[in-house]
């Protein structure tokens, strides 16, 4: 296939890029910046593509979004990430719509966010959103991207849990004090993370690429894993003591709406259509992903 790309300079669309290129892919690295600067193909945020830019491609992955983990909750820094969004796929979407022959298949990049704060509810595709700020996002980000549906392009969207990985900037702040001695898990623990490894995550986009699947896409482990669970299994892999405990005040205290969100929030989340798909996980369970990932 011919395969273009947005956010393909980050983790997971470097990875998915060498992935595909790896089996034979042509992919076209989409890049982003001022409107009509040289080796830029588009300025979203000015409503502007380069024409021929997306020309021929049998499928798109569209990857946007600032990080939801850095920095406080500003009301300006959420409208940044709502505007890196909504108005990304916004602008991806319309382009792509206008095609007289247009890509046979679409992916783009969703959050477990959608469902917010669960408790032990089991979630899947079928379950209704959540409330919050991130639910709030998430359901008018992939109202854009179920416009391309609509449009005529079969799209599905991809709702990742946390990713995996020794170069992945969350998966660094969440081993460090462990490295450090003073591992424990956040509050109660009894909070359920959904998480995926990048291999994983690489794998599953690429079936979706491949595949017919459209409409919304849990893209997490299956194995449920609370806080708990993962600091236990941290301690163990690590061979670091995991008895500390964060307090929820303090956490809310360093980051505000931020910590609710993303550190305490419970997503208990089942990939069922991916495994329904025939999708299988390489690191299904949360210690042999560790494992494999600090082995070294």
């Amino acid at each position: 296939m011919k395969v273009a790309i947005t956010g393909s300079t980050g983790l997971l669309g470097g990875a998915v890029a060498s992935a595909l290129e790896g089996r034979g892919d042509e992919v076209v690295r989409i890049a982003r910046g001022g409107a009509g600067a040289e080796g830029v193909d588009w300025a979203p945020a000015e409503g502007w593509v380069r024409e021929g830019a997306f020309d021929g491609c049998d499928a798109v992955l569209h990857l946007s979004g600032a990080s939801v983990g850095e920095g406080r909750w500003t009301e300006a820094r959420k409208a940044e990430l709502r505007s890196s969004r909504i108005e990304t796929t916004r602008v991806l979407v319309e382009h792509l719509a206008s095609f007289d022959q247009k890509p046979g298949r679409l992916v783009v990049a969703s959050a477990v966010g959608f469902y917010g704060d669960r408790g032990d509810e089991l979630l899947t595709e079928e379950s209704p959103r959540g409330e919050g700020f991130l639910a709030d996002m998430t359901v008018d980000w992939e109202t854009e991207s179920e416009k391309a549906n609509a449009a005529g392009i079969p799209t599905a969207m991809a709702r990742y849990g946390v990713v995996f990985a020794n170069d992945a900037p969350a998966f660094k702040r969440l081993t460090l004090p462990f490295r450090f001695g003073a591992g424990g898990r956040l509050g109660s623990g009894r909070q359920y993370m959904p998480w995926i490894t990048l291999d994983d995550a690489v794998a599953a986009t690429i079936h979706l690429l491949d595949g017919e699947l459209t409409g919304p896409v849990n893209v997490v482990a299956p194995v449920a894993t609370t806080n708990a669970d993962l600091t236990r299994a941290l301690g163990r892999v690590m061979r670091r003591p995991a008895f500390m405990m964060v307090p929820r005040f303090a956490m809310r205290l360093a980051l505000g709406e931020l910590a609710d969100a993303l550190l305490f929030a419970s997503n208990r989340v089942a990939p069922e259509r991916l495994a329904a798909d025939g999708f299988e996980f390489s690191q299904p369970e949360i210690e042999g992903a560790l494992r494999s990932l600090l082995r070294s």
